[in-house]
């Protein structure tokens, strides 16, 4: 692999435990595909092979890396470097030749980040193995803190007459504690993980979920749950309550998608693919083994099939007759149109 055609770089400050393990590492300004001259350059100052590094840094080691990337074009990346020599918490440069699984936490954070600040789209990212990779932290005030350590410093914290008030346990943190996108709205962050990604004009309220290797293109309102996996096209509407099957559900292997101008209604929920302007009606969960009468423009019965064979299709209207209890499937001649004002997010 020639040196152009490196995957990432980044340099980041993260934290650990006692022991030296890291918890997380945040990248504020990570490269996706850095030019030949600065590999070149991070390779001869580092004595790097050609494969993935995870390196902890020192702060004399901070001046020389600016140096190389200021000489390679990145001057905007060499003032941040230089910034971080009176850190006090552990550095981390990651230097990746291609885009393999992931084998270190810094690693997999710098995936997660290239994710949520738009540098790739979900499932642009290797991200096997991550959930062994990741610790379990506790997600504090006081930022990540290893399990095993945090009765001892919310002791010491109690005898300062202060509290560390835990806001989750869990191996992925809020996307807002790392990358806050441009041009989006998030009524409550404690519901979007880092590895999001949220496309401008993105309106994610109180109820919406968002998790990680997921998310919208952007603009679209979200009041239901896009699990991991799921990518919500332009201009689409899952209602309040509503469900994505990911590839985390049950097993499922199967990547769903939702096109653009789709509705999704409230407490519905899908796991197959829709095209464009599809609509699910409110209250019904569209597995991919529930059988579906298809009806023509003048509600006579056409067909029957499983859901799965209609599964990327466009311009449907799934929905359960109220007498019968039987799904149906017809054109959708009523596609949603998003509030312009709603998702204009400047």
């Amino acid at each position: 692999m020639s040196k152009d055609q490196y995957f990432c770089f980044a340099v980041g400050v993260g934290s650990q435990s006692k022991g030296g393990e890291w918890l997380e590492v945040f990248y504020p300004m990570p490269l996706h595909q850095p030019g030949e001259a600065l590999v070149t350059g991070l390779c001869a100052a580092f004595d790097l092979d050609a494969g993935n590094h995870a390196l902890q840094l020192q702060s004399e080691q901070l001046a020389g890396l600016a140096t190389v990337l200021r000489d390679a074009g990145y001057a905007e990346q060499a003032e941040l470097t230089e910034s971080l020599a009176d850190s006090t918490q552990p550095l981390a440069m990651v230097l990746l030749a291609s885009d393999s699984d992931p084998q270190s936490v810094p690693e997999a954070y710098l995936k997660l980040h290239l994710i949520s600040q738009r540098l790739c789209k979900p499932h642009g990212v290797n991200l096997n193995g991550i959930f062994g990779l990741l610790p379990n932290n506790a997600w504090t005030n006081q930022g990540a803190i290893d399990l095993r350590e945090l009765p001892t410093k919310q002791l010491q914290a109690r005898c300062k007459g202060e509290v560390i008030s835990v806001f989750s346990v869990d191996k992925f943190p809020r996307l807002t504690d790392y990358v806050v996108p441009k041009g989006v709205r998030i009524a409550d962050t404690a519901r979007v993980r880092l590895g999001a990604y949220l496309g401008a004009g993105t309106t994610i309220m109180h109820e919406g979920f968002v998790n990680f290797n997921a998310g919208t293109i952007g603009p679209g309102m979200i009041e239901g749950r896009i699990s991991s996996g799921v990518v919500v096209g332009a201009g689409s509407d899952l209602g309040g309550g509503c469900s994505t099957m990911g590839t985390l559900s049950g097993g499922n292997q199967v990547v769903i998608s939702i096109g653009e101008e789709c509705l999704i209604g409230a407490n519905a929920g899908v796991n197959i693919s829709l095209g464009d302007r599809c609509t699910i009606e409110a209250g019904l969960y569209l597995t991919a083994g529930s059988v579906v009468t298809v009806l023509d423009d003048h509600g006579n019965s056409v067909s029957k099939c499983k859901a799965r064979d209609l599964s990327g299709k466009s311009d449907l209207l799934f929905l359960r007759n109220s007498l019968s209890g039987r799904v149906e499937c017809r054109t959708n001649r009523s596609a949603i149109e998003l509030n312009t004002e709603l998702h204009a997010h400047n």
